[in-house]
């Protein structure tokens, strides 16, 4: 399994159009053969900032989410809500307990 996990911050007076614009795509990726996990999160500490949990079942699955035409329309669609660009890692699972 490979981990993304990605930080956004909104621009001030922007976190609920920021938020609105990333849920719009999950029915689509929900669709994508190998994406175990798609995750969004709102801090409760920091206003207007977002954190994503993806997994997917392998490189082949990672790549070809983000060639997705809407992943793509997506991050041109927030670029002007975020304050800076977002950061991104990614991580190779070494252990796991799933329920």
């Amino acid at each position: 399994m490979i981990t993304l996990v990605a930080n956004m911050q909104a621009k001030p007076g922007k976190e609920n159009e920021l938020e609105a614009a990333l849920q719009v795509h999950f029915p689509k990726v929900q669709l994508e053969k190998g994406t175990a996990a798609y995750v969004l999160h709102r801090s409760t500490e920091k206003v207007g900032q977002f954190f994503f949990y993806e997994k997917y079942q392998d490189q082949q699955a990672l790549d070809y989410h983000g060639s997705t035409p809407y992943l793509k329309e997506l991050f041109s669609s927030i670029a002007d809500l975020l304050l800076e660009k977002p950061e991104v890692k990614l991580y190779e699972e070494v252990a796991a307990i799933s329920r």
